[in-house]
């Protein structure tokens, strides 16, 4: 997420950090052997699921505008300037001093782990692209130069507003609340006598100093690796010599010195350098950090077997060339420039700010055990359709969806005793045939291949189509295909030169003298962990329709199908972008005929120019058209004479907004789409995507009050004007805060089930 990213993630982003608690309780009761490294973690993100997910993928096509458009230039906004305008979004959350505290910590990190990925992609392939000549003028006007220098000096602004905010505003009101985020020099003796003893037995022995001369030459050094430049002196012949320190990446971030007191683990390697060069005498020592190209280029036209030539490209990625250099501020000239040298870095790309550097580690101060700091706890319960009453038993899945579709929300309605239980329920069936399921993310210890890999070994066909290729999960992927495999499922890659983005599950199911089909289509991965976090939607029904169309396109994905057209489903790359445009120009028709009108979409981007095009053309007509994004907008509201009929707003907070969601009124009868596919090219254009249509009145009237509410004035959110620059609206004219759209939901399903907030 990417929050919004708050994608996260999403890399990932990072997940919510998962460990050990060590809030006072837990430290006072069970405090861990001072050598034991788990006494100093506040807790560890154990993976990389973005939180926010930033939707930052390569959009190389050039827009072609139709023959006989009269439609002006500078109508698109910059997509890189729009994504920081994202980030800048989320670090208002981080700003915001009524956001809970310890969320205000996790919004810095999430804000630094979306721009880390930003320069590993977006800014790398811009570098990489004008190194080859290869890069276009974009959609909004700019010069790729233009373009990267925009973002080398927004995003040093940002920067420098993060490091501000954490020094000047969010660790004092930690350190008001008892949580200590000090410096080695502010520890007491006692302390640093506890962390001396945690050196020489938990870090010390991993830790490997690198000299740098002419028998060993500058070492190669690994992105987002936190880093100690080292100057030390040979007393004997007087000479300095340079040395890198490699903090080691497994351990915390933060070491615990006493209860609720942290400390940066450079510090304490950098207190104890001497330890690494005994004889000699250490000068100098300054923390910096790499970010390299890590995107990922595997030609599949030319690979024989494309699981080999992304596993040798995931290999390839970690030698990427640097983008971005961090240091701190108080870093010796002449160690900066060595490393500028030897990195061959622009000056351009070098941050100096002031420390400590890689303010991601604070996921782990966010999952401290103080959840007075937090927002209030929420646990979602079963969707009322599948369980009028919550009991110990387990919800017959199949028996509800036999009676009636069940439109999901998540993470407000639970996904292990909705999806998951389906995809369970399934593979224990002895009725169930078959299951088909695309996995585009899942956790690390995941249920839904568990339940598949179930299924399989009882003798159930099973075909999983693992998309290998989504960025930053390659390598875990690659995994679970394996496991897959050898469970005796079907594994699939998906089509040459397309990512299958798709969420869909099909299983069938023996009833009688008949065969059902039963259907998942949904906006957001297979992955239960991120279910909790991101706000995502799913259909779970036994249409005929909606399963002949999903048999289709699994036989599409596994076969030679060249099916292109479907009766409940828009499938990209062939009919999604066109139906959703003719869909849009037909409310033009309906609205100039006098008959209900409008379009209403909620999207992570809205990038597309053929789309934004669409869009410009229906508010020229006079349709209203609302737009609720997440992330990237390219889209210029409120111009006279172009846009004055759209309004685009942004939602972020304690749930990443990930749904996608389109509604049109199609002359007083709305039609309905929910899926998987952003307005960007990559969605549109080079990657699987499937929308389906909703049918049930009560499900399209339940979605249109979505879209309402989250456009509403009285909701908190941020309006995009026409200039391009983004404001907040969290409060009314009397001061008074707008309505939380996310706290509103929660306190509806708590209401549903009678139960108040705890």
């Amino acid at each position: 997420m990417s929050q919004q990213n708050a994608q996260a993630p999403a890399h990932p982003a990072p997940t919510p950090p998962g460990g050990e608690p060590s809030g006072r309780a837990t430290m006072q009761n069970q405090r861990p052997s001072v050598g034991s490294i788990t006494a100093h973690r506040p807790n560890i993100v154990p993976g990389a699921v973005s939180d926010l997910e930033p939707d930052i993928d390569a959009d190389l096509d050039v827009y072609e505008e139709a023959e006989g458009a009269q439609l002006p230039p500078g109508r698109f906004l910059d997509r890189e300037r729009s994504w920081l305008q994202f980030n800048e979004r989320v670090l208002e959350l981080a700003e915001d001093p009524n956001t809970p505290l310890l969320e205000r910590a996790k919004f810095l990190a999430i804000f630094a782990s979306n721009l880390d990925e930003f320069f590993m992609v977006r800014v790398a392939g811009l570098k990489r692209r004008i190194a080859t000549g290869v890069a276009t003028r974009s959609a909004s006007g700019l010069q790729p130069r233009e373009v990267l220098e925009m973002i080398w000096a927004r995003s040093r602004e940002l920067m420098a507003r993060h490091a501000a905010c954490f020094q000047e505003d969010v660790a004092p009101a930690l350190a008001e609340e008892g949580i200590h985020l000090v410096r080695w020099n502010e520890l007491t003796d006692k302390e640093q006598a506890r962390l001396f003893t945690l050196f020489r037995h938990q870090i010390f022995p991993v830790l490997t100093p690198l000299a740098v001369d002419p028998a060993h030459p500058f070492p190669y050094i690994s992105g987002l690796s936190l880093n100690l430049a080292v100057v030390v002196r040979n007393p004997v012949s007087g000479h300095r010599h340079f040395a890198r320190v490699k903090v080691p990446p497994l351990l915390p971030r933060f070491l615990e010195a006493s209860a609720q007191r942290y400390v940066p683990i450079e510090d304490v390697i950098a207190a104890h350098l001497e330890e690494l060069f005994p004889g000699m005498e250490v000068l100098e020592h300054h923390t910096f950090r790499i970010t390299r190209n890590e995107d990922l280029e595997v030609e599949e036209d030319d690979a024989e077997n494309l699981l080999q030539a992304l596993e040798k490209e995931l290999m390839r990625r970690r030698f990427g060339p640097p983008v971005r250099l961090e240091v701190e501020e108080s870093i010796d000239r002449y160690v900066l420039d060595l490393l500028v040298r030897e990195l061959k870095i622009s000056e351009a790309e070098v941050y100096p700010l002031p420390g400590p550097l890689d303010l991601t580690g604070l996921f782990g101060i966010a999952n401290l055990d103080r959840p007075e700091l937090k927002y209030p706890k929420f646990i979602a319960g079963t969707h009322r359709d599948l369980a009028e009453v919550e009991s110990a038993s387990a919800p017959d899945i199949f028996a509800a969806l036999r009676e009636r579709d069940v439109l999901l929300h998540h993470p407000y309605d639970s996904f292990s005793t909705s999806v998951q239980a389906f995809l369970e329920q399934a593979a224990a069936d002895p009725d169930v045939l078959a299951i088909k399921q695309t996995l585009y993310r899942t956790s690390e210890t995941s249920p839904i291949v568990d339940a598949l890999i179930d299924a399989a070994e009882s003798g159930k066909q099973v075909l999983v189509l693992v998309e290998i290729k989504a960025r930053f999960d390659e390598q875990a992927n690659i995994t679970w295909a394996r496991k897959l495999e050898e469970a005796g499922c079907h594994v699939v890659y998906g089509l040459v030169g397309l990512k299958t983005h798709c969420k869909l599950s099909l299983v069938v199911r023996q009833e009688g003298e008949t065969l059902r089909r039963y259907s998942h289509v949904g906006t957001g991965n297979y992955h239960p962990k991120t279910a909790r976090l991101y706000e995502d939607l799913g259909l779970l029904t036994t249409d005929q329709q909606v399963g002949a169309d999903l048999s289709d396109l699994f036989n599409r994905l596994s076969g030679y199908s060249r099916r292109e057209t479907y009766r409940r489903l828009l499938v990209a790359p062939k009919s999604l972008r066109d139906g959703l445009i003719s869909r849009i120009d037909k409310e033009i028709q309906h609205h100039r005929a006098g008959r209900p009108a409008y379009v209403r979409i909620k999207v992570n981007s809205m990038v597309d120019e053929a789309i934004v095009d669409a869009l410009y053309r229906a508010s020229d007509a006079g349709v209203p058209v609302d737009v609720w994004v997440r992330g990237i907008c390219a889209l210029r509201p409120g111009v006279p004479g172009l846009s004055e009929n759209i309004r685009v707003r942004s939602v972020l907070g304690r749930f990443l907004e990930h749904s996608r969601v389109f509604v049109f009124g199609n002359g007083g009868e709305p039609e309905v789409w929910i899926g998987s596919a952003d307005m960007m090219h990559r969605n549109l254009d080079r990657r699987i995507e499937a929308l389906v249509r909703v049918t049930d009145p009560a499900h399209r009237a339940a979605l249109n009050r979505l879209l309402e509410t989250g456009m509403s004035d009285t909701t908190d959110s941020w309006h995009l004007g026409p200039d391009g620059e983004w404001t907040r609206h969290a409060t009314d004219a009397d001061g008074q805060p707008l309505r939380n759209i996310q706290e509103m939901l929660i306190d509806a399903r708590r209401r549903r089930r009678g139960t108040t907030t705890p």
